[in-house]
């Protein structure tokens, strides 16, 4: 078996929740996009990242059933591991810093994947949504205190590939930002928590914390 590292990313003020990474960090093992697409459906986790080159942050990043240029989850959480100022995607370069207990990349909101952002009147409706059927990659969010900059997201991919409900979604996270232009509190699925902030020039900062489960 392939080795690889566990991390929760986005986890909550008390180290729990958080979404699970798996990082194989010597991408030469696997070199090939259908081997690596294998392990990453094998392993089950919403995303999977091999390194290409840890001095440099070459990454190439897959869920269970395709391949992504960017998303964000995996690059805060390999950012952290990995300790470098920046990662290689294929969608481009992306800035990365470790700030107390915060991991903290810079991307732009056009990186993303589509995604469908709706917003609900009240936390307590996101709260009760069930599970929409595949189709729709879908981001419910409402404001807890908009005043604050406050909210409640849950993510639901709709790719039918076993990951019904998303924890915790930096992508979505970047959308949204880029969209309100503000930054943002977001807590997301059972008790993650994303911080983001608008950067000049169309990048936005996504940050939170990681802890190595093994």
């Amino acid at each position: 078996m392939t080795d690889y590292d566990v991390l929760r990313v986005f986890c909550g003020p008390n180290g729990g929740y958080g979404n699970e990474l798996g990082v194989v960090r010597d991408g030469s093992v696997l070199p090939e996009q259908a081997e690596r697409q294998a392990l990453a459906a094998k392993l089950g986790f919403s995303e999977t990242v091999f390194v290409d080159d840890p001095e440099r942050g070459v990454i190439d990043i897959y869920t269970p059933t395709l391949r992504l240029p960017f998303a964000g989850h995996p690059c805060v959480g390999t950012a952290w591991l990995l300790d470098v100022p920046e990662l290689v995607t294929p969608a481009g370069v992306a800035g990365a810093r470790l700030d107390g207990e915060f991991s903290w990349i810079e991307a732009r909101a056009e990186w993303a994947p589509p995604r469908t952002l709706r917003r609900y009147a009240t936390a307590a409706e996101v709260d009760a949504l069930d599970v929409p059927p595949p189709g729709e990659w879908l981001y419910a969010w409402a404001w807890e205190d908009e005043a604050a900059g406050r909210i409640r997201a849950r993510a639901f991919p709709g790719r039918d590939d076993g990951i019904d409900e998303d924890e915790a979604t930096g992508a979505a996270a970047l959308l949204l930002t880029d969209q309100l232009g503000r930054a943002l509190n977001i807590t997301q699925g059972k008790g993650s928590q994303i911080l983001t902030a608008p950067q000049p020039h169309g990048w936005v900062e996504i940050g939170g914390r990681v802890f190595l489960e093994r």
